[in-house]
């Protein structure tokens, strides 16, 4: 909901309550003037989102995976993070004359494993080349990459779409892949006021290419495409996706086109560092670029970085010549063979690692909704993949309804966790103490009220064993007939006055009798009995 707010301009220096016991008329030119602002308001509104509408946006993305491996792609050297300055450096990685490339098999195999995963086609032989360009932090003069004939290609990824905040149902989409290669990281550029440095240890990292077409068509969709593809390739173990390290990046290819016309120009976003970033450049780009047609501009084919801090996408370099790479075969590496089939001893065999795919995302979900989860429940347990062990935990240990657990899980430990800046991970207390809270629950012996603040005191002191400290606190719900009668009647007599309005045909005031009994009781009385007993005394005063 769009919320407008109107300001109106009063008689300065005069009170409000002057003006209405001078003038009559004064609220009544106020509410006139607030519902002509108001129908202003909402015909710009409208008019900008009709303006929108006739726009179609087209996104594709390309990302740098890099893949989880001790050394680098044709070193020897580290990939440690975070070592120091120019530790992590092989001889190969410096560009020292005489030395050559010897490609790490264990890359070979993740890259591999990722494209099957993905449904792509693992290219038999596969050729490295020389990307050449001349940066500082590339100390050979070129990019080891494939070009002419990629490890795998044209591959297609499904992945569900849902932000609760935008989106009321959750939505298939998917996505084609065409192509992933392997190719080396260049060094790291370290600027200071006067100089700029170079830091090595980057030089020669290992990273799979993910290559998409442009079929996503906002920021959400680009959104949940990547987090599909983190939890994919964690899953797999080939990349640690830790975006705040570099592990993996995120370039965005933007452009808008009206209904029939060719696609627009198109801008490219480079290296967004988190998924809630790519969501938000995405978007802020589409509505630049929006902005700039509907002024009759013209779109610029550039490369633009994004600013998180102000929202916005910032121009970097224009691309209107294009560069010359001057690609050519690397000839110190032989064509990459990939084994199909029987085993081929010293050979990456694509056959054999199809056997080693675990469940993947989109399973894991198809096997929660046969559990009887619904589909939003379904993807917010998978896309937290601690919460989602939580469940398999509590609800492996007993008996309890699943769809009940997911949902206490979902929105009492999380809202839990949100108010006191926890993470799922840092939780100490048992696992089965969360399906013991929803067995209580279930059963009727707490009530919901009393089910959060057992949440509460087991998550954050863990105090013991959830049935233990009901007891001990006397949270056991009241459900004994003639207590709640002597409730409801000890309610009605301190609240005459509520009574008196109820009586006279206000039959709302009956939630406040009814949360006055909740206080009273401090939250355990059965309220569903309440309501009943509470009616048949109110109806016969």
């Amino acid at each position: 909901m769009t919320m407008l707010s109107v300001k109106v301009d009063v008689y300065p220096g005069v009170p409000t309550a002057n003006l209405e016991r001078q003038s009559g008329n004064f609220i009544c030119k106020f509410r006139q003037k607030f519902r002509y602002c108001f129908s202003i308001s909402r015909k710009s509104l409208c008019s900008q989102a009709i303006e929108k509408s006739q726009w179609q946006s087209v996104v594709g993305l390309e990302v740098h995976a890099q893949i989880k491996s001790n050394s680098k792609l044709f070193s020897g050297a580290s990939t440690k993070f975070s070592s120091p300055v120019n530790t992590g450096v092989a001889l190969f990685d410096c560009s020292i004359p005489g030395t050559l490339p010897v490609l790490n098999k264990r890359c070979v195999e993740a890259g591999v494993l990722t494209a099957l995963a993905l449904g792509c086609r693992v290219n038999p032989v596969s050729y490295f080349d020389r990307k050449h360009y001349f940066y500082a932090d590339l100390p050979m003069g070129y990019q080891i990459t494939q070009q002419r004939a990629p490890l795998a290609v044209q591959g297609e990824l499904k992945f569900q779409v849902y932000t609760p905040a935008i989106h009321k149902k959750p939505y298939q989409a998917k996505v084609k892949i065409q192509q992933i290669q392997l190719e080396q990281d260049s060094a790291k550029s370290l600027h200071d006021t006067d100089r700029s440095l170079v830091d090595l240890n980057r030089a020669g990292v290992p990273l799979m290419e993910l290559v998409f077409d442009p079929d996503l068509k906002d920021g959400e969709e680009a959104a949940a495409l990547v987090k599909e593809l983190v939890l994919i390739l964690q899953k797999l173990n080939t990349c640690s996706c830790k975006m705040e390290e570099g592990a993996l990046r995120v370039d965005a290819n933007v452009s808008i086109h009206k209904e029939g016309e060719p696609l627009g120009v198109r801008t490219e976003i480079k290296n967004i560092g988190s998924i809630r970033g790519v969501a938000s450049a995405v978007e802020s780009e589409i509505k630049r670029q929006i902005q700039v047609r509907n002024a009759l501009g013209t779109i610029t084919n550039e490369t633009r970085a994004w600013d998180p801090i102000n929202k916005t996408t910032v121009a970097m370099r224009d691309k209107e010549v294009v560069q010359d790479y001057r690609f050519m075969p690397e000839p110190n590496l032989p064509p990459l063979h990939i084994a199909m089939g029987p085993v081929e001893i010293g050979c990456v065999n694509a056959d054999k690692l199809r056997e080693t795919i675990p469940e993947l995302p989109e399973q894991t979900r198809a096997k929660l909704r046969d559990e009887g989860l619904t589909l939003e429940q379904s993807i917010i347990l998978v896309n937290d993949v601690s919460l989602l062990a939580i469940y398999k935990d509590a609800v492996g240990e007993r008996n309890v309804n699943k769809k009940v657990m997911a949902n206490f899980l979902i929105n009492d430990l999380n809202t839990l966790l949100n108010k006191n800046d926890m993470v799922s991970e840092g939780i100490k207390c048992p696992r089965h103490y969360f399906s013991e809270i929803v067995e209580l629950l279930e059963k009727g012996s707490i009530t919901r009220s009393t089910a959060k603040l057992l949440l509460e005191d087991v998550v954050l002191n863990n105090s013991g064993a959830p049935e233990k400290i009901v007891r001990e606190k006397n949270w056991l719900q009241i459900t004994d007939e003639e207590e709640l009668r002597k409730l409801c009647e000890q309610v009605i007599k301190e609240n005459e006055r509520i009574v008196k309005q109820y009586h006279a045909g206000k039959s709302k005031v009956f939630k406040a009798l009814l949360g006055a009994i909740a206080k009273e009781s401090k939250n355990r009385a059965e309220m569903s009995k309440c309501t009943v007993i509470l009616k048949a005394l109110l109806n016969k005063k």
